[in-house]
């Protein structure tokens, strides 16, 4: 009902976009970049996106002290379709179909992993929403993938190689848990999140929450629409008994760090699924296909 309002706040994802290489430095086979200023000696890796992050110093420092000049087109030839092809769009084409095989390689899920907890997975394209009826009460979390990989920008450590220390990429979306009582016109809205420092806690943590409530409304049952003339509840000054007993009024429906935990490998597997269908979607678009 409220997904939209829980994504003002994601976090912008880095764009996955590649780094031009100016004209006086050898450039690198497609799909392939330099590491290091002496080209000849330098280094090169694939672009799988689970494998590589884009490094902004290092891009920064790659343009050189020389402004960038406009490539040469790439020459046209006709098709059926009546499009425009090139040997550019040939070399993209030939790229992505390498990308898809790299991804699907270490696609850990081909079919998206159950929750536990009798929840009900309802998934819209980017858009998942987990149902569970717990006596008169109807519980809903909803939230979407898109935006929810944090960037890392992590540089190398000197005398490691890049692909021993890439972290793994995991998707850990804003969500949204409403309440709504059988016998009640209003449904209890909880904005929750991720905070940074806690996903991934270890066994000695196990009692800390890896999820936090950011804001609590009550909206109207049955609307889509978010009523912005009525009162939010914002956590970052609430006294820590209210919000204790808002995580265990949370626990008790099954939203508690086991089902956080669950969540994230879903959305994970999610976001990893809708990158390769992307990538597919992409280099039929580029084949006119």
């Amino acid at each position: 009902m409220l997904l939209a309002r829980a994504l003002l706040s994601s976090a912008s994802m880095a764009p996955r976009s590649l780094h031009r290489l100016l004209p006086s430095r050898p450039l690198a086979p497609f799909g392939l970049r330099l590491l290091g200023p002496d080209a000849a000696s330098a280094s090169i890796r694939p672009l799988a996106r689970s494998l590589w992050l884009p490094r902004g110093a290092a891009a920064t420092q790659a343009r050189g002290p020389f402004p960038l000049l406009l490539r040469p087109a790439s020459p046209a030839f006709s098709c059926a379709c009546g499009g425009l092809h090139t040997e550019g769009d040939k070399a993209f084409a030939e790229f992505l179909t390498d990308e898809i095989k790299e991804e699907k390689k270490i696609q850990k899920h081909k079919s998206l992993p159950k929750m536990s907890g009798g929840w009900e997975l309802d998934v819209q394209g980017t858009e998942a929403k987990l149902t569970r009826k717990v006596a008169g009460e109807m519980v809903t979390v909803s939230f979407n993938i898109n935006n929810s990989i944090p960037p890392s920008f992590d540089e190398t450590p000197e005398g490691q190689k890049p692909d021993e220390q890439e972290p793994e990429l995991t998707s850990t979306p804003n969500f949204v848990v409403e309440v709504t009582k059988d016998d009640t016109k209003q449904t209890l809205v909880l904005d929750c999140h991720y905070p940074e420092d806690e996903v991934g806690h270890g066994e000695e943590e196990e009692e800390s929450d890896i999820f936090s409530i950011r804001e609590v409304s009550f909206q109207p049952a049955g609307e889509s629409e978010w009523r912005e003339n009525n009162y939010t509840l914002n956590t970052d000054a609430l006294d820590w008994a209210l919000y204790d007993h808002l995580m265990d009024f949370l626990a008790d429906r099954g939203v508690d760090n086991t089902f956080a935990d669950e969540l994230v490998d879903l959305s994970t597997a999610l976001e990893h699924q809708e990158y390769i269908r992307f990538l597919e979607d992409l280099k039929g678009f580029v084949k006119c296909q």
